[in-house]
């Protein structure tokens, strides 16, 4: 019963200070408040045919929310990792993220969370020189460093997106 009373204090205190923040009409600021049912997740194939049989999605949604899997440095139609170093790698795993997105109708500016992972903390500098040309929204992100990626990869990278992303 206690943990009753203490639920509806804490809903009231919610609701009061929701009220003395935003000067709107109570059935406005109900509906900030109330809860909906999650959306199921659906998980998409990829659009890559040679990806057909891997053990993830490139993307799950759910509802405007796109989360796409790690991409490295590699040239999808051969399967094989782009030549060049870090920058190359990145300008792939960065194209290969374009093309994930575009098969969802989003775009690089929908792009709101960005997770990277370096082969070598070392790379940092040169990474950031590719990656600002693909993100000048400045999506949140985080970079460490890994001992050792996914088919000697030396960048791999995944983001999360949201369609209806209003324009500035």
């Amino acid at each position: 019963m206690k943990a009753l009373y203490l639920l509806l204090g804490l809903c009231a205190i919610c609701i009061i200070n929701a009220c003395n923040q935003h000067e709107q009409e109570p059935e406005k600021i109900v509906s900030t408040i109330s809860l909906k049912k999650p959306e199921a997740p659906i998980f998409h194939q990829s659009h890559e045919p040679k990806k057909q049989n891997t053990p993830f999605s490139d993307a799950v949604q759910v509802g405007n929310t796109f989360y796409l899997a790690g991409q490295i440095g590699m040239d999808h139609s051969v399967r094989e990792l782009v030549e060049g170093g870090i920058k190359a790698e990145t300008k792939q795993a960065l194209e290969n993220i374009k093309a994930v997105l575009i098969q969802h109708q989003l775009k690089m500016q929908d792009v709101v969370k960005v997770t990277v992972i370096l082969d070598d903390i070392q790379d940092f500098a040169a990474f950031n020189e590719v990656y600002v040309q693909y993100f000048p929204q400045k999506p949140a992100r985080t970079t460490f460093a890994a001992k050792a990626l996914a088919r000697g990869a030396k960048v791999e990278i995944d983001v999360i997106a949201v369609r209806g992303i209003p324009k500035n």
